[in-house]
């Protein structure tokens, strides 16, 4: 079967996709555990990966994707991955990377500093090579960066996916999994097309397994606009399938700006194309994750999570027969572990462990179809 793991990290994020054939890809990667901070209950991030790249045999993933590039999501990265633009990030053990995944703005945002810098000369250093690399936007947003490279655009088009394609590498049939790309997109203002999140990679991944296919929705740190712009796109398009959704990991950190400009003094209620894509396109016992801190119980912090939209989204998950999870407080606040969830025959299953013994479990879950 396949593999989801997200990684306790607080209000950052890094998740894992494990393939039943091997392939492993990891959709950002944030180390901020305080290591001189015994109470810190964040997880060592590059300690749990390379456990996992030990175990299989490895020295890389297939894939390691940054959705954007603020710290909450490559924080570390410089230190842990091997890179090829600069022989100071090569040897000692560093992590291969595959096929590096970044949105157009990696490639052409100015006056980027320290390990964002980093991550972008490597991106750069990969789309001039024409290698081991994948670049999702609009290709035209790259042609003057392109042309100031001396390349041409059609040198490298095979390497930039845009928002309602299929990334290419990746079939259901044969990999197990497709990825089809919502975000960085455009939407239509009178005659012109306007670029909206240029800085988040949003994709919809759809898992294979004997035959049932299990969909997992990847929502970065997008807010309600963007969402509500994702959902008339595609909807436009009679493209509603690309919108279900099994899992989907919750964007910002349960932040209700996520779901609308109002908080809302219990519960946060969504904009109407939200609320669509929320209580219309999920799937029964879906799985909702917020990558967060525990979620507070009063509005002392203005930061996410915030528990109006948390409640929100535990009314979804109920009315689903599903569950909302947070990766901060599973199993427990006091002993936070990865979250697994296993993706088989039946579907999308959150990994129950045994707390005296630590054996793994999982609870099989109704579902439609």
């Amino acid at each position: 079967m396949h593999k989801l793991t997200f990684f306790p990290l607080g209000n950052a994020d890094s998740y894992l996709i494990e393939l039943s054939g091997g392939q492993k890809l990891l959709f950002d990667y944030a180390n901020v555990r305080d290591p001189n901070d015994k109470k810190d209950l964040r997880i060592d991030l590059a300690a749990a990966l390379r456990d996992k790249l030990d175990a299989a045999g490895r020295d890389g993933f297939d894939v390691v994707a940054f959705t954007h590039l603020d710290k909450d999501h490559l924080c570390g990265a410089t230190q842990f991955f091997e890179l090829r633009h600069d022989n100071d990030y090569q040897g000692d053990a560093r992590v291969g990377i595959g096929e590096l995944w970044v949105p157009a703005r990696a490639i052409t945002e100015e006056d980027l500093e320290g390990e964002a810098a980093v991550l972008q000369a490597e991106a750069r250093h990969r789309l001039r090579e024409g290698d081991g690399v994948r670049v999702f936007s609009r290709p035209e947003k790259l042609r003057d960066w392109l042309e100031a490279q001396g390349l041409e655009l059609k040198d490298r088009r095979h390497l930039i996916t845009d928002a309602g394609q299929l990334v290419p590498g990746w079939e259901k049939g044969v990999e197990g999994i497709e990825f089809f790309a919502h975000s960085p997109f455009a939407v239509r203002k009178s005659l012109d097309l306007e670029d909206r999140n240029t800085g988040s990679l949003v994709l919809q991944a759809t898992f294979e397994y004997e035959g049932l296919e299990t969909r997992f929705l990847l929502a970065a740190d997008v807010d309600h606009r963007v969402l509500t712009d994702i959902v008339e796109t595609t909807r436009s398009r009679d493209r509603e399938d690309r919108l279900e959704w099994d899992v989907f990991k919750l964007p910002h950190h349960c932040s209700y700006l996520s779901l609308s400009d109002d908080k809302g003094k219990t519960v946060t209620e969504p904009v109407p194309d939200v609320k669509w894509l929320f209580e219309e396109r999920g799937q029964h016992a879906a799985i909702l994750v917020s990558t967060s801190k525990p979620i507070p119980s009063d509005d002392s912090d203005d930061q996410p999570p915030h528990r109006q939209a948390a409640n929100y989204y535990k009314g979804v998950a109920d009315s689903a027969d599903g569950e909302f999870k947070v990766t901060m407080e599973h199993p427990t606040r006091a002993r936070p572990e990865p979250l697994v969830i296993t993706i088989g025959r039946l579907g999308a299953m959150v990994e129950k462990r045994i707390p005296l013994t630590g054996v793994a479990t999982s609870r099989p879950a109704p579902r439609a179809g």
